[in-house]
């Protein structure tokens, strides 16, 4: 008896201190939200994040958020999530984002993210994707400038029924904004398709860089989609899943 009191204190004591000083409470994914260059309804979107019952937030916005990847912050955050669209970083900060990619940090790229760093080709072979802000030379063709509508009604195909993020979902209906003529590499793994004039066929997908997992979902544009239930879930998933913590 005396033993099992002893154990209940001394559990309750750092439950205390674990919100006294804003610790992460067990089992929490600590998220990196990167923001700016791209303007958003900011109430809804992070309603969508306080919805995770596994996931902690916090937002960093730019031009500070380069500076979220030196070595000295890396261990305050599990996974970088993306919902920016800037083009200024420096060459130290590139090399530092790569390094803690390569280390096994993993990243979430949603929506105008792909538009990112035109300039440094690197980003777009990290997240497999490349929104063309201009008519542009890229992966050894002429591409015209991809091409943008809000207010689309779009049918989303589940592609890998069996993926840990997409497992269980069916077929779904979203009310979003749709890019069109985005380059997609060819080495993803795709998660969502649609068969939409306006948008290129690959809008959700995988792949890995370094050690790190990646999971890019093209969508995510306003409150229609942070409150739409499967777009939700997807986000909700891709964030654990690609911090190796939802179950395969």
């Amino acid at each position: 008896m005396r033993t099992a009191m002893l154990t209940a204190i001394m559990c309750a004591a750092v439950s205390t201190l674990l919100v006294t000083y804003g610790m992460t409470a067990p089992g929490k994914v600590r998220a990196l939200v990167v923001t700016g260059g791209h303007g958003f309804q900011r109430e809804p979107f992070f309603a969508m994040f306080d919805s995770f019952a596994d996931v902690e937030w916090r937002e960093v916005q730019h031009p500070q958020a380069n500076d979220m990847y030196a070595p000295e912050q890396r261990d305050s955050y599990d996974v970088i999530v993306l919902y920016d669209m800037v083009q200024d970083i420096t060459e130290e900060q590139k090399a530092q984002l790569l390094a803690t990619l390569k280390r096994g940090k993993p990243l979430v790229v949603l929506h105008h993210a792909l538009a990112s760093y035109q300039e440094w080709p690197e980003y777009a072979r990290v997240i497999g994707g490349r929104y063309m802000l201009s008519e542009q030379e890229w992966d050894g063709k002429t591409w015209a400038r991809s091409t943008f509508r809000h207010g689309v009604v779009l049918k989303v195909h589940i592609a890998d029924p069996k993926h840990p993020i997409t497992k269980g979902l069916k077929d779904f209906e979203i009310h979003d904004e749709v890019y069109g003529g985005y380059w997609v590499s060819p080495d993803v793994h795709a998660l969502l398709t649609v068969d939409h004039p306006e948008s290129a066929k690959v809008v959700g997908w995988t792949k890995t860089y370094g050690k790190a997992r990646v999971v890019c979902l093209q969508g995510g544009h306003d409150r229609l989609a942070y409150e739409d239930e499967n777009y939700r879930t997807l986000v909700e998933r891709a964030i654990l899943w690609a911090a190796r913590r939802l179950k395969e």
